[in-house]
């Protein structure tokens, strides 16, 4: 009896064990928790301008929420901390600027930033609060103009190609006030923060805007320009990212997303040809 008894005990222990065992075994194919099949959204940070980039950024918003992607957008009023919280990877783009100002940027602050799409053109433009028309500047005018490289360089063969000044053959939008041979009304170019220009309005007699500070400001490029580039320009804004996530899935549906047919009808309707898309 006693060794009967041992031998049933065997038995039941070893069925109890194997029970657990096949427990064990199944539990690693148990259905995840949450929406069965849902993909895990993803957050993409964002920098830019207020107008229009943060306007535009904000009309996808929704579409890439519907496609997993979170899109928050960081507004700046400066062209110098979007990249430096790229390359720092505090934010995953930075829509602002255009390639020769991401080139300079690069060059001067030895980082590698690269682009990922062209989405708009802002013409350039000049403005005055004291004349109506350029033939009404006076000999020794103060002209403001960005203090940035390529954005100053801009403003200069602007300026050359309403025979304002003449710049030395060759520079080109590479020019600083330096290359400047001719200045037949002898004006006093002052080189000012880029976002500060339209403030300055009230004291220089001409100043030479980027079109998202002067739509900030109030001003209409395609009304308030004295003279404006045309939409030629080679300055397409532009969206930037690193190496190491330009290629990224959400980054593409950003991509995607920015040069689609609904961002075009969007831009041409909104901003009526002071901002044209460059897709």
């Amino acid at each position: 009896m006693k060794k009967f008894a041992i031998t049933a005990l065997s038995v039941v222990l070893a069925i109890s064990l194997s029970a657990c065992g096949k427990k064990e075994a199944a539990a690693p194919a148990a259905p995840a928790t949450g929406a069965a099949g849902a993909a895990k959204e993803v957050t993409l940070k964002v920098g830019a301008s207020s107008v229009p980039h943060a306007e535009i950024l904000k009309f996808v918003q929704p579409k890439l929420k519907e496609q997993g992607v979170n899109l928050e957008i960081k507004e700046f009023t400066d062209y110098v901390q979007p990249n430096v919280q790229v390359f720092e990877k505090q934010l995953d783009a930075n829509y602002f600027q255009h390639t020769p100002y991401l080139d300079q940027f690069n060059k001067d602050k030895n980082m590698n930033l690269v682009k990922v799409a062209g989405v708009h053109i802002e013409p350039f433009g000049a403005y005055s609060q004291k004349i109506k028309k350029v033939d009404e500047l006076k000999d020794g005018a103060t002209v403001a103009i960005p203090n940035d490289p390529s954005n100053g360089g801009r403003a200069l063969a602007l300026l050359e190609k309403n025979n304002l000044i003449k710049l030395k053959d060759g520079v080109g939008i590479k020019g600083t006030v330096k290359d400047i041979v001719e200045n037949k009304k002898n004006l006093k170019i002052k080189e000012l923060e880029a976002a500060m220009l339209p403030r300055a309005l009230g004291e220089v007699d001409l100043a030479l805007i980027n079109t998202n500070y002067a739509i900030e400001a109030k001003l209409s490029p395609m009304k308030d320009a004295l003279f404006i580039e045309d939409k030629n320009s080679p300055y397409v804004n532009i969206l930037v990212a690193r190496p190491d996530n330009k290629d990224s899935e959400a980054m593409q549906k950003l991509v995607k997303a920015l040069t689609s047919p609904d961002v075009k009808k969007f831009i041409e309707d909104k901003y009526q040809g002071a901002i044209v898309p460059a897709f």
